[in-house]
């Protein structure tokens, strides 16, 4: 009877419900995943690697955060970095290096007015020059976590494996924005580290992810996306990543560290060069990717709508509890397996604005088409 006299509320809770019930599917069958997942058994072999970084005006990152990478405890391995058309001290802080460091090898990439490049051509140089069938990345202003950085992602492949997919979150800073920064970095992480384990492996980060040389070779590399700004990682993992050649690590001593942004401006540059990698992902992925943030905006505003005129107050706040102690239970257990402490409280007042902010974003870098000639 109450349906049948109120039509609209009675079609917004119909929205609500269907939105919490999708809501639930994503952090129970995705997110929880995270937390729940036990690592198999790490192969012993000890294949020799090649850590490639790729760098362009770098010289302070490099000096503080590369060491981290070159005193891996590790038996074999080898340190590329590509210095890319870099115009600052560079090519002296890997010089000094290269007395200390016998496993650092550096390629340059000569600056020609005549031909522009994004980054997907430094790191291809460095796949040329690497030595070894197992490639790991990571950027130039990441530092590993533990010295067992190599071990913990090397020890993933086995016959099967040709993409490891690791977690970088960023470094934790004073300020709201810096919150914000590894709260996003939190739930992207939880997403496509949870599908990736569910058989649904659709990106990586660049800060810290392993492939074979041999797939990248025979997937012809970056074919069908050289043109796109970004997608030196999460386009690769898109178009070969299956539920069988892909595993994930997010061991705490596998983790690499970011610096993150300290300006609005400059994290807004760097989320909307992100984001002109997302029309390329295959139909499927962007349905599951946009299907989360759209439904908890109908989540939010449609429990605002029934809670205004108290419509089936009860059993609204009864699912609304559901959702919310659902998420809490999955967000404070996925900071402790992700070491990042403090992040549960401050997501519940993101949650509810975080899909507004990358819509904006979005929109905004759709209209604007900027940040198209920029590397990083």
């Amino acid at each position: 009877m109450i349906f049948q006299e109120n039509l609209f509320l009675s079609v917004v809770f119909i929205v609500f419900a269907l939105s919490a019930a999708v809501q639930l599917f994503y952090y129970l069958r995705f997110y929880y995943a995270v937390p729940r997942y036990r690592h198999p058994q790490a192969n012993t072999g000890r294949q020799p690697v090649s850590v490639i970084i790729c760098a362009r005006n770098e010289a302070e990152n490099l000096r503080n955060f590369l060491p981290s990478i070159l005193e891996q405890d590790y038996p074999d391995f080898e340190v590329i970095v590509v210095d890319d058309c870099s115009e600052d001290e560079t090519y002296s802080v890997l010089g000094s290096f290269l007395l200390k460091y016998p496993g650092l090898k550096i390629s340059t990439v000569s600056k020609d007015p005549r031909f522009t490049h994004n980054k997907k051509f430094a790191q291809f140089i460095g796949i040329k020059a690497a030595s070894n069938e197992i490639l790991l990345f990571t950027d130039s202003d990441c530092k590993a976590a533990s010295p067992g950085w190599i071990t913990g992602m090397a020890s993933n492949f086995d016959e099967k494996t040709e993409l490891v997919l690791g977690y970088s979150g960023y470094m934790k800073r004073e300020g709201l924005l810096n919150k914000y920064i590894r709260y996003d970095t939190f739930m992207i992480a939880l997403q496509y580290l949870g599908m990736a384990i569910r058989g649904i492996p659709y990106m990586g980060v660049g800060r810290n992810m392993a492939y074979r040389k041999s797939l990248f070779f025979r997937k012809k590399g970056f074919e069908g996306h050289t043109h796109v700004i970004s997608g030196d990682d999460d386009l690769f993992v898109n178009a070969n990543a299956t539920g069988t050649n892909t595993r994930v690590d997010f061991r705490k001593d596998s983790h690499t560290m970011s610096l993150p942004c300290t300006t609005l401006k400059d994290w807004i540059i760097q989320k909307k060069r992100h984001f002109t990698a997302a029309p390329y992902y295959k139909t499927r992925h962007k349905f599951l990717i946009i299907t989360e943030p759209l439904t908890r905006m109908l989540f939010y505003i449609s429990f605002i709508i029934l809670m205004i005129p108290l419509f089936l107050w009860q059993v609204t706040a009864a699912i609304f509890g559901i959702r919310f102690i659902s998420q809490i239970i999955v967000l404070v257990q996925g900071q402790k397996i992700l070491n990042e402490k403090g992040i549960a409280g401050y997501s519940l007042f993101f949650d509810i604005f975080s899909p507004v902010i990358n819509s904006v974003i979005f929109v905004s870098n759709t209209i604007s088409r900027s940040g198209k000639n920029k590397w990083k």
